[in-house]
């Protein structure tokens, strides 16, 4: 079986706590066939130093970017692989992913491909709430429609999510004037032509820690994903639901806590 090229594009800007972590989830992985960039926005934090110390096993540079969806952008600009996906710098990949990933995709040819992830904490351990989130996401993939991912729009995990470059040539890059969902928007956008394959196992796991856009900005990536519904023309009932979803899901997670 001929394995496609993978081209995984790490954005960072000061995360010199957890990077070594995903660039180790990265370059771990048991795939033949890769190509791994990071396109670091001018870290302050000693991220620079982490990254040279990677020499050769790794492609980066470090220049101020425009946010975190031009630095995804600049990356995919420089890749050549067939299945495209990236990865925050403070989330990880677990064993086997891209194997997984590239066995499925030299099958069936898949434009879109996804899986469950683990809810992380600082130290990497699975989140004690872990079970309820992966088990709601589970119960939301089951029920997938370009409908249900206008109202839900946490079901699908960006970190276990890839796409082909078919696909990238059809939809386009990512729309830099979103800082919090230009993963959102990317999948709306997506759906017009693709229906993600789900492969039924956790493929990454999402970090989250006191300084991640997830933890400190809720509120502008509420006002951003409504933004994004708009643009790619989403009923008023339609973002209604989407609202009082996340409204919901807000009100649990901060119970959990």
């Amino acid at each position: 079986m001929k394995l496609p090229l993978i081209s995984i594009v790490t954005p960072s800007y000061n995360q010199a706590q957890f990077i070594a972590a995903t660039i180790d989830s990265v370059l771990s992985q048991d795939y033949p066939n890769l190509e791994y960039f990071v396109m670091d926005g001018g870290s302050t934090d000693g991220t620079i130093e982490i990254l040279k110390s990677y020499g050769a096993k790794i492609n980066w540079e470090s220049n101020k970017d425009a946010g975190q969806a031009d630095a995804i952008n600049q990356g995919l600009r420089k890749s050549r692989g067939e299945i495209l996906a990236y990865l925050n710098s403070d989330d990880i990949y677990l064993p086997g992913t891209l194997k997984r990933v590239g066995e499925y995709y030299a099958r069936t040819q898949a434009d879109w491909i996804t899986g469950d992830c683990l809810t992380i904490d600082e130290s990497g351990k699975p989140s004690k709430n872990n079970w309820l989130i992966s088990g709601y996401k589970r119960f939301l993939m089951a029920l997938y429609s370009p409908l249900t991912l206008r109202i839900a729009d946490s079901m699908l995990p960006q970190p276990s999510t890839f796409w082909s470059r078919r696909a990238f040539k059809q939809v386009g890059e990512f729309n830099e004037k979103y800082h919090y969902v230009m993963d959102y928007d990317y999948w709306l956008r997506m759906a017009k032509y693709y229906r993600p394959h789900d492969l039924k196992t956790v493929l990454s796991g999402f970090r989250t820690h006191a300084g991640s856009k997830s933890e400190t900005s809720r509120d502008q990536l509420m006002a951003e994903a409504l933004l994004a519904l708009k643009a790619n023309g989403t009923k008023s009932w339609q973002i209604t639901l989407h609202s009082l979803h996340s409204g919901l899901v807000r009100f649990i997670y901060n119970l959990l806590k």
